[in-house]
C-alpha cells in the first residue's frame, strides 16, 4: 500500500512505524520538517510540501489537532489529490465541522472517511488500542483490514459520516472528566491536610468506575423510583465538599458542576428520585 501520512507528531509517528512494519511504503509529511525527517530511519520518505507527498497515494491518512489543521492541510491540495486516493483522517475533530467536510468531499467525488481513536503513540506503534469509524458500510468494509493492522479494535459506528466524531467526544469527555474529578479529590485532600499519595491510596481499593456500566444503565431506562442514592442526599454530600473546600480557601473546579446539576433536578421536584436522574436530560 502506497500511504501519505500527514502531522507525524508523537501518535502520527507511531502510526508510520507500525505502517512501515506492515510493510506500507509511506511518504510524511509535517508542519514542523525536522519530525518528518525522522521518520526516514524507519524507511518513509519526508517531503516539504503535503502535495508532493501525495504521488502515488492510494491512501492520505491524517493525525492532527483539530478541524482548522485539517482543513488548512487538505484544502489547498484538493485539486491534487486523486479521485482514487482515500482520505482517512484520525484527528479528533468536532461533529459538525466532521459532517460539513465529509460532505464537501464527497460532492467532490473524493472518498473520505473519519476515524478516530482511543489510543497513545505506544499504542499506535505496537497496533493495539481502539479506532472508531463512521460512513458508508462499504467504505468501512473496505478499509477494515488495513485498519485492523493500525490499532487492536476497530468499531463501526454507523453510516452517519459524523458519528465516530461524536462518540470520540464522548470518551474523551469521561476521560477528562475524570481528571477533573481526581483533582478536585486531589484539592479537598490539600484542604484537610492528607497528601496527594495517601488521598489517592483509597483507589487501591476502591474502584468507582465499576459503577459507570450501572450508573449509564439507569439513566438509560429511566429508572430513577427506586433509589439507592437519593438526589437531596446526593446533593448534601457535595455541599460538605464545597464547604470543606473553601474553609481551607481551596476552590473545587467540577463539583460546583456536579451541584448545579442537582440543584436544577430539585427545582424540577425531584429530590427523592436515584441521583441519577440529575443526569438525563429532562423532558
Amino acid at each position: 500500500m502506497k500511504i501519505a501520512f500527514f502531522g507525524t507528531g508523537l501518535m502520527g509517528s507511531g502510526f508510520v512505524r507500525r505502517m512501515r512494519a506492515n510493510g506500507d511504503d509511506v511518504n510524511v509529511w509535517n508542519r514542523s520538517p525536522a519530525k518528518a525527517r525522522a521518520l526516514e530511519a524507519y524507511g518513509a520518505r519526508a517531503f516539504a510540501d503535503p502535495a508532493a507527498a501525495l504521488a502515488g497515494a492510494e491512501r492520505i491518512h491524517l493525525s492532527l489537532s483539530d478541524d482548522a489543521s485539517v482543513d488548512a492541510v487538505l484544502e489547498p491540495i484538493a485539486a491534487a489529490i486523486a479521485v482514487t486516493t482515500w482520505i482517512v483522517d484520525h484527528t479528533t475533530t468536532a461533529v459538525s465541522p466532521t459532517a460539513e467536510r465529509a460532505a464537501r468531499w464527497n460532492s467532490r467525488g473524493r472518498t473520505f472517511v473519519h476515524a478516530p481513536v482511543f489510543m497513545g503513540p505506544p499504542n499506535a506503534l505496537e497496533g493495539t488500542g481502539l479506532m472508531l469509524v463512521s460512513g458508508a458500510q462499504q467504505r468501512h468494509d473496505a478499509l477494515l483490514p488495513s485498519l485492523q493492522k493500525m490499532t487492536g479494535k476497530v468499531v463501526y459506528m454507523g453510516e452517519a459520516p459524523e458519528r465516530a466524531a461524536a462518540f470520540k467526544l464522548f470518551g474523551n469527555l469521561t476521560l477528562l472528566g475524570m481528571l477533573g474529578v481526581l483533582g478536585d479529590v486531589n484539592r479537598l485532600a490539600h484542604a484537610v491536610g492528607i497528601s496527594t499519595s495517601d488521598a489517592f491510596s483509597l483507589f487501591k481499593h476502591f474502584n468507582p468506575g465499576q459503577t459507570l456500566p450501572a450508573r449509564a444503565a439507569r439513566i438509560e431506562a429511566g429508572e430513577f423510583k427506586s433509589p439507592s442514592f437519593e438526589v437531596s442526599m446526593a446533593r448534601k454530600d457535595v455541599r460538605l465538599m464545597l464547604e470543606e473546600a473553601q474553609r481551607a480557601g481551596v476552590d473545587l473546579f467540577v463539583m460546583p458542576g456536579v451541584a448545579a446539576m442537582f440543584d436544577a433536578g430539585i427545582a424540577r421536584g425531584e429530590s427523592a428520585l436515584d441521583a441519577a436522574s440529575a443526569a438525563r436530560m429532562p423532558i
